[in-house]
């Protein structure tokens, strides 16, 4: 690159010097309006020239430099196209090198942190369920016992105290269900996003439509992936859409794995970051397995989440094989 710049700004200085050898001008002082005419043409054709020669060398590092201000960590896979000049191809495989070693690392980091995330979403899951559920389930047993022997007239009082209690032992058990995903352990990713499906109904108001395709064979890893993002997405369009309906379905398309939510909400808001809260947390849970995942706005409306697990991570099993 030093010595493409060095001779292109040596050609156009012998041509300047060529065209003061042989143009039969000359230069008089003080300098007249035909000259200065004259040297103003030379001046622009020299720029010409040079920028011409310099264009060509310069535009394999604008198109990497645009790639390295467009480059995004949580959608990986994405590389600098390798140029001809031989100089800007070792930068750009140097550059390239660089994502792919980052990548890894990040994918590592992200595993691991979202690996220690889960199991402490176990270890409090039991928490709540062995210490905090069964203590309310003895103030149950304790009102119970009560109700016999307490006056008529804190019967009202009692009953609200029963009630209460029952309210919060059930948020528990909620809560619980939602940290440790016992149905996705037990019974498997359909069953799981089944029961995930009945529960948003249930308690967000919702109808929400399911479809299921054969069952993928994916590892425990890439299931717990898919359950976080279906689970997000319900949990984003209950807050927040104002819909009525969503719709739950998990396919295969060309072999890859797809899980697909959509709801007929107000749409993503103005302004709404791809990085921002929820988002983030899919994206980057989609990058831990190497998936793809999409959020827009379909032309009926709404919101689609959608999430894309390539064949060579995944493969097909027909329902009931084993």
């Amino acid at each position: 690159m030093f010595w493409r710049v060095f001779l292109t700004n040596a050609v156009v200085l012998a041509l300047a010097f060529v065209g003061l050898v042989v143009a039969p001008i000359s230069v008089s002082v003080p300098i007249s309006a035909g000259e200065l005419a004259i040297l103003g043409v030379g001046l622009l054709a020299l720029l010409a020239v040079s920028l011409m020669s310099l264009r060509p060398a310069f535009r394999p590092l604008d198109e990497l430099a645009e790639t390295m201000r467009r480059h995004d960590p949580l959608e990986p896979g994405v590389r600098a196209r390798i140029a001809s000049d031989p100089d800007v191809a070792a930068l750009a495989h140097a550059f390239n090198d660089m994502l792919e070693r980052l990548e890894v690392e990040r994918r590592a980091s992200a595993r691991s942190a979202l690996m220690v995330q889960e199991a402490e979403r176990r270890r409090i899951a039991r928490e709540l369920h062995d210490e905090v559920g069964q203590t309310l389930t003895g103030v149950m047993l304790q009102v119970e016992g009560l109700a016999a022997t307490i006056p008529r007239d804190l019967s009202d009082q009692l009953e609200e105290l029963r009630e209460t209690a029952r309210q919060s032992t059930e948020e528990v058990r909620r809560i619980a269900r939602r940290l440790r995903p016992e149905a996705l352990e037990e019974l498997g990713l359909l069953s799981a996003l089944a029961a995930l499906a009945t529960v948003t109904a249930k308690q967000a108001g919702l109808t929400v439509h399911r479809r299921f395709g054969d069952m993928p064979a994916l590892t425990d890893e890439q299931e717990l992936v898919v359950y976080r993002v279906a689970q997000e997405a319900l949990t984003n369009v209950a807050r927040h859409a104002a819909a009525a309906n969503v719709a739950l379905a998990l396919e295969q398309r060309d072999g890859d794995t797809v899980l697909t939510v959509t709801d007929d909400g107000r749409g993503l808001a103005s302004g709404t970051l791809p990085s921002a809260g929820g988002i983030r947390g899919m994206r980057e849970r989609a990058m831990l397995i190497g998936a793809a995942i999409a959020i827009d706005t379909p032309t009926a409306g709404g919101t689609r989440v959608q999430l894309t697990v390539p064949a060579e991570r995944s493969r097909v099993w027909g329902v009931g094989a084993p």
